[in-house]
């Protein structure tokens, strides 16, 4: 019988959960257990239940989420048991074992309205029902189960999946030029800095067992994301500069690009209590997008 300690990965094929994969062969010490949607669906109690029953877990890193931004605005049910009442099951399932629960949740919490960067402790009030679904998972988290992790995340992209990089390359490609939203500022997070950020966590909680009761003290909310703040528009430029192609980008304002769910215009999240907590260095956001994009576009 394996004395290692035991990683549960849920969502294991979206941006987060592949990178974690990709990670998961650095850390031989671990068991890994990586379960995509059809093998656990974490909306279904009874399957989470019998997950949690026949598996011994350490540690459970929850990728799965309803993602559909737009689409959550009219399909808020289901994005609600996905992002809400599962994970707070998933919280309670580790209360029973013992088990490190940390969860992924997003920067749509808060509204957009402040000037300076968001802290862990400002107010929420997200705009969307996407938002409103993860602050929901957020709350009943912590109500199940008070040592759950929360990290909040934004402006996501990876290798795989769906990203805002991997549609400016397809549209850069396609298109002679392109318009951009240029007054949305925010972070961009490459998943694969994210998920050695995750197993640092996980390696420090091991290293110091009492770090978990220093983190409750602050409050077990941290927000992540690559260091500076940039605006859709800096992003596409970006992503055009790495990528060497011709096509113009041009900045438009949020009105001239209307969504189904509104987007908070301002983002940016203060990042240094992830850092001094873990002892973690973020890198900088287009050193990241630089390996992204050289992987994308196979140089």
């Amino acid at each position: 019988m394996s004395n290692k300690k035991v990683i549960l990965v849920t969502g294991a094929n979206g941006q987060l959960g592949s990178e974690m994969q990709a990670l998961s062969g650095s850390y031989p010490e671990y068991d890994f257990l990586f379960v995509t949607r059809s093998e656990l669906p974490i909306d279904d109690e009874k399957a989470v239940e019998n997950f949690f029953l026949t598996h011994s877990i350490d540690y459970c890193v929850n990728c799965a989420a309803y993602t559909a931004v737009d689409k959550a605005e009219t399909d808020s049910e289901k994005a609600f048991i996905i992002n809400g009442a599962a994970v707070g099951n998933l919280a309670k399932h580790c209360k029973s074992q013992g088990a490190t629960f940390i969860h992924i949740s997003t920067d749509y919490v808060f509204d957009g309205t402040a000037t300076s960067p968001y802290t862990e402790d400002d107010i929420v009030n997200p705009v969307n029902l996407y938002g409103a679904s993860k602050l929901k998972g957020e709350q009943l988290a912590i109500l199940n189960y008070p040592d759950s992790i929360i990290i909040r995340t934004s402006w996501v992209y990876s290798y795989s999946g769906n990203n805002f990089v991997k549609t400016m390359l397809r549209l850069m490609k396609e298109r002679e030029s392109i318009q951009v939203v240029s007054d949305q500022l925010g972070c961009p997070t490459y998943a694969a800095d994210l998920a050695a950020a995750i197993m640092q966590i996980i390696e420090r909680l091991k290293q110091s067992p009492y770090l978990l009761n220093e983190v409750k003290k602050t409050g077990q909310i941290f927000n992540y994301s690559n260091q500076g703040a940039i605006n859709w528009y800096q992003f596409a430029l970006a992503i055009k500069e790495f990528s060497g192609t011709g096509c113009e980008v041009n900045p438009i304002p949020s009105s001239q690009y209307p969504t189904p769910a509104k987007r908070p215009n301002y983002s940016v999240m203060d990042t240094s209590k992830i850092q001094r907590t873990f002892q973690l260095v973020l890198p900088y956001w287009k050193d990241s997008l630089q390996k992204c994009v050289k992987l994308l576009v196979g140089q």
